[in-house]
């Protein structure tokens, strides 16, 4: 006998709303995902469960005698996992994330997700910008200039670039215009270093020719040496507003560089028996998509 508990279980889920679309939602599988379970079981039982109309399902006469000998088997089961589950250790999920937005943007907003599900650890692995995730982790999120190959990808929001100084060298800085760019370094990221060319390109700046630029591996590293007055730096927005809020860094220029590098959640595969990875994954799109898009 190799009939997978599974494939019961989404039978029974059907046999009770008679609907593939809403037995998935139950079980957070997609409707063709039960539907193939139970065909696999009819054809395992050599009869049919269920009658396919155009837009319903009903069960069949052997379909109903077979749900009502399967269905307490299948309730006592999982009140017997329920059961010991409630009594194991907390689950842990591990996330993998750039250093600049777990620290910017998914830290401040962490007691958020910490108070509605206090029975779930998170384990937080975070990675340099351009650097690959962490190969144990359940859910990645990801910068990216193009939609990751991935299984289940969902864009969060677009990130854009605005040119900032400290306070001190806005001063000296402000009335000079474009003219700053030739006497000032430019810090900008190293996986990026054509960014200030884009961002003089766009605006129409006549013979760009820097000083200097200096690149950093972390966006932690571009941010702060601007913030201690070493140049103008390209800082991601919005993940960099707490810097401008509380005036770290200020503006420079009005124009920003408008990119195609995006935030991604990567949700990797077998995730429907993981009900705490659903969970997390519909609060990062829920808390990251609606505000920052």
């Amino acid at each position: 006998m190799q009939t997978p508990i599974r494939g019961l279980r989404s039978f029974c889920v059907a046999s009770k709303c008679l609907s593939f679309k809403h037995a998935a939602a139950q079980l957070f599988l997609t409707p063709s995902a039960v539907s193939h379970q139970i065909k696999q079981l009819e054809e395992q039982l050599g009869f049919m469960l269920f009658k396919r109309n155009t837009r319903s399902i009903e069960l069949t006469s052997s379909g109903k005698q077979f749900y009502q000998s399967i269905q307490p088997i299948i309730h006592q089961l999982e009140s017997t996992i329920s059961e010991f589950t409630h009594n194991q250790q907390n689950q842990t999920i591990v996330i993998s994330l750039p250093e600049f937005f777990a620290s910017e943007l998914f830290i401040p907003r962490l007691s958020e997700w910490s108070e509605k599900n206090p029975t779930i650890n998170l384990q937080l692995e975070t990675v340099k910008a351009g650097s690959e995730p962490s190969q144990i982790a359940d859910l990645s999120i990801v910068l990216a200039n193009g939609k990751p190959n991935a299984s289940i990808v969902q864009e969060l929001f677009p990130i854009r670039y605005a040119a900032a100084c400290n306070k001190k060298l806005y001063k000296k800085l402000k009335n000079t215009g474009f003219k700053a760019l030739k006497n000032t370094p430019l810090i900008l990221h190293r996986s990026r270093p054509w960014s200030w060319h884009q961002w003089a390109e766009n605006l129409g700046v006549d013979d760009f020719d820097p000083k200097q630029i200096i690149q950093f591996d972390s966006m932690f590293g571009v941010a702060r040496a601007a913030q201690q007055g070493m140049g103008i730096a390209l800082v991601p927005l919005p993940m960099s507003k707490t810097w401008f809020s509380e005036q770290l860094l200020v503006k420079l220029f009005d124009e920003e560089l408008n990119t195609n590098d995006r935030y991604y959640l990567i949700q990797h595969e077998n995730m429907e028996s993981k009900i705490e990875l659903t969970l997390f994954a519909n609060w990062v799109k829920e808390t990251f998509i609606t505000e920052y898009l």
